[in-house]
């Protein structure tokens, strides 16, 4: 009897990538840049490997090039099959002491000044042999790209009662994991009447001219007003942190912003934050291919992500936790998979 595996088409981890790449980029001069290759180098992978396969791959189309039916099969694939030759070969290059690897993190822009720089740092101490890439997105961009494998680890936020969560059907199948919070921070004129308080009642700010963020920060506005009993009154929209301030400072509304996003440059004159009461803080998460995180340089970048969220700059461990009242640094964040998070 023939062994079942004899007819088995035979490609690597590195031809599955090169299909993964021109059906992300749409051409194969792009996919060769995206991944570092020359052109004829992508082509002649392509072409070995719609030789060994006995199909095509690719087909021109004018001066482009699209997948064929079995391209699109391949491409579909290939995220489940390079994560998992990721993690053995991760786990082989753990034995060998983490001495070259490489991890690709998408984050939000706020944790681009805040909590990316100090994550590279700590990875340059603790492991210097992991390469970090860093690319700025939103979340919903960034879960979509740890779906499409552009990227390892997707850094993103919720907010409470968020109705347009990004990690909705999108993140299904992928592995979340809630790491820290954020307090949101209510941001005043100096001298406004509730500049003073301790935590704002959101009802005293019936009457201002609101300036909202983001698409999912102004969805939050509009569900923190509401359950303080009013529509804002929202005269601007801006997603740039310094253009906030600059517009309150003058006096032209009051706005909502992470801590994170106040802490990420120095406060302009002005201008006061008062804290938002501790149910509006906002979620931080990681989401991961399933699995991911037993390939170990990115099981040891989510411990760092995890480690230096939960201890602000400045802090130490100790007076991280008791200000908090979260567990000291080094404990297990809570995991989520995927499809228990968005029952």
């Amino acid at each position: 009897m023939a062994d079942a595996y004899d007819d088995d088409p035979v490609f690597s981890a590195r031809e599955l990538r090169v299909v993964k790449a021109v059906a992300d980029a749409g051409s194969i001069t792009r996919a060769a840049a995206a991944l570092g290759y020359s052109q004829p180098a992508v082509s002649q992978q392509l072409k070995r490997l719609e030789q060994r396969l006995g199909i095509a791959v690719v087909e021109r189309v004018g001066r482009s090039v699209r997948l064929t039916d079995a391209g699109r099969v391949l491409a579909r694939h290939a995220p489940a099959v390079t994560t998992a030759l990721d993690a053995a070969a991760g786990e082989l290059a753990e034995l060998r002491g983490l001495r070259a690897a490489r991890v690709r993190l998408m984050a939000f822009p706020s944790a681009s000044p805040t909590i990316v720089p100090r994550l590279l740092a700590d990875l340059a101490q603790r492991y210097p042999g992991i390469s970090l890439t860093y690319v700025e997105a939103e979340p919903p961009e960034a879960v979509e790209a740890v779906r499409d494998d552009r990227t390892d680890i997707a850094l993103t936020f919720s907010y409470p009662g968020d109705r347009d969560d990004p990690h909705g059907s999108s993140a299904r199948g992928l592995a979340v994991h809630a790491v820290g919070t954020d307090d949101m921070l209510a941001v005043l004129p100096a001298g406004h009447p509730a500049a003073t308080d301790e935590v704002l009642d959101v009802a005293d700010l019936s009457e201002a001219d609101w300036i909202a963020g983001c698409p999912r920060c102004r969805g939050h506005l509009l569900e923190l007003c509401d359950r303080a009993g009013f529509a804002p009154r929202i005269a601007f929209e801006t997603d740039n942190f310094v253009a906030v301030e600059g517009l309150v400072a003058q006096g032209i509304g009051v706005a909502t912003l992470p801590r994170m996003a106040v802490e990420s440059f120095p406060r302009l004159p002005g201008v006061s934050v008062v804290p938002l009461p501790a149910g509006e803080q906002r979620t931080i998460h990681t989401v991961t291919a399933r699995g991911a995180d037993r390939v170990p340089a990115v099981r040891a970048t989510l411990d760092a992500l995890a480690r230096l969220i939960a201890q602000p700059a400045g802090e130490s461990g100790a007076t991280a936790s008791a200000r908090e009242g979260r567990p000291a640094a080094g404990s297990s964040p809570d995991k989520l998979e995927g499809d228990a998070f968005f029952a």
